[in-house]
C-alpha cells in the first residue's frame, strides 16, 4: 500500500534517528535514498523515455538514418540541432545503447548544460575520457563515447555533449576531435546549429529535428495514460496538453503528470492551472477587444493575467499562437503569420516592412527578451493593435 507523503517523510526521520548512534552518515544517507527510491514515484518523463530508436516519436526520416548507423555500426561525428523536447538527446542515447549494449554505461560520457564546459574541461575531462581504455568482448573492442561509435575501431567511446560551449572551448574541441578520430566519436546536441563554429560543423554529419506534431505527442500521452491506468481525462484536457506542449514532448509529459498529481483528473481548466500558461480564452477575449478598438477593456484583461503571475514572455508567446487560430479576416491572418515568421522564428527585425499588429508584437517580443520585462511594453502593444485595426498605425 502506497504511503502518504507526510508518512514517508516521518519514516525517513525515524530511520535517521534509529541508525544515528550505530551507523555512519554515509550508511544513513544510503538508507534514506533507498526509501526515497522505493516510496516516491519516478517522473514519467524518465519512466517512459525511449530506450531504443524504434520507440522514438517523430522525425521519422532522421531516426531512420540513425537506425542505419546503428545497424552498420559505422558512426560519424554527429551534430543534431532542433527545438527543445523533440528527442535529440534521447535519440543519441538510444543510438549509443544499440551500439554498445551492456557496455553502455562504461562507454558513455554525457555533459549537459549544468556542467562547466569551458576550455579546461575540453582539455582535461574530455581528453582523459577519450584516452581511457575499456575491456570489451570481441567485435566491439574499446569504445569511448563522445557520442558516436565505429565498430571498426579498437578504442571507441561516445560522449553525448549538449552544447553551450564558449568559442575557445569549441576550438579546443575541434583539435580533440582530430587527435582522437581513430578512437572517439562525438555527438553534439544544440538548438541552433549556427552557434557551433564552422570547423566543428564540418567534422560532423548534421541532422536537423523539427517540432513534433500534435498527433505524435497525443500518441505518446495516450500510451502513458494507458500504462498508468488513468481513465479520468477529457478530450478538452488532452487538447489543452497539446496546446501547452507546443511541439515539445517534454512539456507535454511533465504537464500530464503534474496535472494528474494535483487533481487526479485531466481537464482543460486543471491543465492551465498547473502548467501556468495564460488561458487561450482570455487571450481570445483580448484579441476581440483589440478588433473592436476597446483599449481600456483589453488592457484590463492584460493586467488581470499579469496579476495572476504570468510573465510577459508567456503572454506574448501565447498571444502569437492564439492569433493563428482566432476568428478574423483571412488576409489579416496571413499577414500576421508572415510577420510572426519573420520577427519571431527567424529573428529578423525589418523596420519598414509589414505594417500590422504582429509586426508590433515582434518588436515587443524583442524588447522584452532584451530585458524590458515591463507591463508597459504590453500596454503599448495593445494600443498599437487597436490602432492597427483602425488603419492608423504608422511604420515603426
Amino acid at each position: 500500500m502506497r504511503m502518504k507523503r507526510n508518512q514517508v517523510l516521518n519514516f525517513f526521520v525515524l530511520i535517521n534517528r534509529k541508525v544515528y548512534s550505530t551507523h555512519s552518515w554515509s550508511v544513513r544517507t544510503k538508507l534514506v535514498l533507498l526509501c526515497i527510491k522505493v516510496q516516491l514515484e519516478m517522473p514519467w518523463l524518465e519512466k517512459y523515455r525511449p530506450r531504443v530508436l524504434k520507440d522514438v516519436v517523430g522525425n521519422e526520416e532522421t531516426i531512420s538514418r540513425l537506425k542505419v548507423i546503428a545497424k552498420n555500426g559505422n558512426m560519424p561525428n554527429l551534430l543534431i540541432s532542433g527545438p527543445p523536447g523533440t528527442g535529440k538527446t534521447t535519440s543519441i542515447h538510444c543510438l549509443a545503447f544499440e551500439l554498445l549494449g551492456q557496455h553502455y554505461k562504461q562507454g558513455v560520457l554525457e555533459l549537459n548544460a549544468s556542467d562547466d564546459r569551458g576550455i579546461d574541461v575540453v582539455r582535461n575531462k574530455i581528453k582523459m575520457f577519450a584516452q581511457q581504455k575499456i575491456t570489451l568482448p570481441p567485435g566491439r573492442h574499446k569504445i569511448i563515447i563522445l557520442d558516436e561509435a565505429d565498430r571498426q575501431m579498437q578504442f571507441k567511446k561516445i560522449l553525448i555533449y549538449t552544447i553551450s560551449m564558449t568559442p575557445a572551448a569549441q576550438q579546443a574541441l575541434r583539435r580533440t576531435m582530430e587527435l582522437y578520430s581513430n578512437t572517439t566519436r562525438f555527438a553534439l546536441a544544440c538548438n541552433i546549429s549556427s552557434k557551433i563554429i564552422e570547423p566543428v560543423q564540418s567534422r560532423c554529419a548534421i541532422l536537423r529535428y523539427t517540432r513534433l506534431t500534435d498527433q505524435q505527442i497525443l500518441q505518446r500521452i495516450l500510451e502513458i495514460l494507458k500504462e498508468e491506468n488513468v481513465q479520468s481525462y477529457t478530450n478538452g484536457g488532452l487538447e489543452a496538453l497539446l496546446f501547452v506542449s507546443d511541439g515539445d514532448m517534454r512539456n507535454g509529459i511533465n504537464g500530464l503528470q503534474a496535472t494528474y498529481a494535483g487533481f487526479k483528473t485531466i481537464t482543460a481548466e486543471n491543465v492551465y492551472k498547473v502548467c501556468d500558461v495564460p488561458h487561450p480564452k482570455a487571450m481570445a477575449t483580448i484579441l476581440d477587444h483589440c478588433k473592436d478598438g476597446d483599449v481600456i477593456n483589453a488592457i484590463n484583461c492584460v493586467q488581470h493575467l499579469l496579476a495572476q503571475g504570468h510573465s510577459t514572455l508567456d503572454f506574448i508567446s501565447t498571444l502569437f499562437r492564439v492569433t493563428k487560430t482566432h476568428k478574423m479576416d483571412d488576409n489579416l491572418r496571413l499577414k500576421w503569420i508572415r510577420v510572426l515568421f519573420l520577427f519571431v522564428v527567424l529573428g529578423f527585425f525589418l523596420i519598414k516592412a509589414h505594417n500590422g499588429t504582429l509586426q508590433e508584437m515582434g518588436f515587443i517580443h524583442a524588447r522584452i527578451a532584451d530585458g524590458l520585462d515591463s507591463p508597459l511594453q504590453l500596454t503599448g502593444l495593445i494600443g498599437k493593435m487597436c490602432l492597427a485595426k483602425e488603419g492608423k498605425l504608422q511604420d515603426a
